[in-house]
């Protein structure tokens, strides 16, 4: 259990599971750049936030509930929660909201993993399921929410926390899928080529013929 002056932000996972130098870039070094597609999605997510509530066909419907997870460590924001059902069968069903498509990757869906424990532990029911809404084909993609992408959600937490605590941002790793969407590429200058392997290798080399002597 985390006490609350050492809890993190939610959405760092998303950051850290997609690339850990964009996470540290972000969060230790406060670097931020924005694109258009970040650009819409702070858009689309200011716009889910200011919703408020309502309820429609015996749905509650919650946007820009906090959140929070002792055992995690984090902090953070719904951008929808359904509360399904009445009195003590209520169950809650977190609803993310991106822009663009579903993804290969479970950076999102760590992410939305996350929120469902943060509710698991503040409202003490459980949430085997929620959503990921895609801005793009307008559709939802429903998440089961495994035992193997909870272990996922947990170790992601956990090297976040690690992460934080040691305070150095990890170096480039070129990635032309990843680094190629990456709004803070121009800031994290990763080389397509390798070259900052070969760099490393040369003033190792260097380093080690300079003992010799």
């Amino acid at each position: 259990m985390y006490p609350e002056s050492d809890l993190l932000p939610l959405s760092a996972l998303q950051h850290l599971a997609y690339c850990q130098r964009q996470c540290a870039l972000i969060h230790l070094e406060r670097v931020w750049e924005e694109n258009l597609c970040t650009a819409e999605g702070r858009v689309q997510h200011e716009h889910v936030h200011d919703s408020g509530a309502a309820s429609r066909r015996g749905v509650r419907v919650v946007c820009g509930l906090a959140l929070r997870s002792f055992r995690l460590g984090l902090f953070g924001q719904a951008d929808v929660v359904e509360f399904h059902g009445k009195g003590r069968d209520v169950r809650p069903f977190p609803v993310e909201h991106k822009r663009g498509r579903s993804k290969s990757h479970d950076a999102d869906r760590i992410q939305l993993c996350a929120q469902a424990m943060c509710l698991e532990e503040m409202l003490g029911v459980g949430v085997p399921a929620g959503a990921l809404f895609y801005a793009t084909p307008r559709r939802r993609e429903e998440v089961e929410l495994t035992e193997a992408l909870r272990a996922a959600t947990a170790e992601t937490a956990a090297r976040l926390h690690e992460l934080m605590a040691a305070g150095e941002t990890p170096p480039a790793r070129y990635d032309r899928k990843k680094c190629g969407l990456c709004s803070l590429k121009g800031r994290c200058l990763p080389a397509p080529d390798g070259r900052e392997d070969r760099v490393a290798r040369y003033l190792k080399r260097m380093l080690a013929e300079g003992e010799g002597e």
